[in-house]
């Protein structure tokens, strides 16, 4: 187990390196540059300084070993708009996108999971047409037109919850106020993979069921139930787990789209925001610590297997 950590941390770091070199390159030859920021008003004097001060009169690869150097100290720079260090905005931003996407993941696997059951172990029935059609419907809606119909509709006709933001402004902390904030970033950011998952999670679960394991199991008298959920699900949830790692990406990208929807401040907002502002010392913090959550997640996502089966090892 410690040398397959070891392998993974050097494929991390690969990867790591590889993201942040491709980002840095592509965010210094981008048109227009920090070089937005100076005005008319400026004198070449002070068009100098402002060079010499985010330091863009240096060669581009002088850059980026100075800040391969400082982000491996934890320093990331500072933001080109406020000054603000990049790593403290992030630590602002990142615990909101982890709610909002954890809580998202959540409910995809706790809805997703039990509606692929259903919809395996009761083919062709009412049940399962059900459950097919919503998950066509669910890959069908872009995230950005749901989002806006849920906003008309929840908030604009009905007011039962609100359009935007994490909590309602002067009032204090309240559970119910964060749960009805949250609510409807986590429909809309659910819907990216609930669908995914009960689809693989019935397709599995349908070809475990004709295995011969399972006929035993019943030929023995074992209660339906128990074939399904203590036999043939626990092997059927090993591709649902393998799809799940590639999902996450997909999560993380339609968490730029939700929050910007629906004004959620977290690390999409923020991408978004750098990006349109040319803030790139912040554009590259939040691509590398997206790639570590990435990273970490298909980690995770490998180590559930050896839960899964035992069989499987990791030498």
């Amino acid at each position: 187990m410690s040398r397959y950590l070891l392998q993974r941390a050097v494929q991390a770091l690969v990867v790591l390196l590889v993201v942040s070199t491709l980002t840095f390159g592509m965010v210094n030859l981008a048109p227009g540059g920090p070089a937005i920021m100076m005005t008319m008003e400026m004198t070449p004097e002070q068009q100098d300084a402002l060079r010499r001060q985010l330091g863009l009169d240096q060669p581009l690869l002088v850059r980026y070993l100075k800040w391969i150097g400082a982000a491996l100290r934890a320093d990331l720079g500072r933001s080109f708009n406020d000054r603000r260090r990049v790593s403290e905005v992030i630590r602002e931003r990142l615990p909101l996108t982890l709610l909002l996407g954890g809580t998202a993941l959540a409910v995809s696997l706790v809805l997703g999971i039990p509606a692929g059951v259903i919809s395996a172990t009761r083919r062709y029935s009412l049940a399962d047409h059900t459950v097919t059609f919503f998950s066509f419907i669910g890959v069908s809606i872009p995230a950005f037109w749901l989002a806006i119909i849920l906003i008309l509709v929840f908030s604009v006709w009905l007011r039962w919850l609100p359009a935007s933001g994490v909590a309602t402004a002067g009032v204090g902390f309240s559970l119910v106020d964060r749960l009805a904030h949250l609510a409807l970033p986590t429909v809309v950011l659910a819907t990216v993979i609930l669908p995914s998952i009960t689809r693989f999670t019935r397709s599995a679960l349908v070809e475990e069921l004709g295995q011969d394991y399972v006929r035993t199991a019943r030929a023995k008298g074992l209660p339906e139930p128990r074939v399904v959920t203590r036999h043939a699900l626990r092997n059927a949830l090993i591709p649902v787990v393998t799809v799940l790692g590639l999902l996450i990406p997909r999560l993380v990208g339609g968490a730029v789209i939700t929050e910007t929807i629906f004004g959620w401040p977290g690390m999409g907002q923020l991408a978004v925001a750098s990006a349109v502002g040319r803030d790139y010392p912040i554009v590259m913090g939040v691509t590398v610590m997206v790639a570590i959550v990435v990273t970490v997640s298909n980690l995770a996502v490998d180590l559930v297997y050896g839960w899964l089966d035992p069989r499987i090892t990791y030498g």
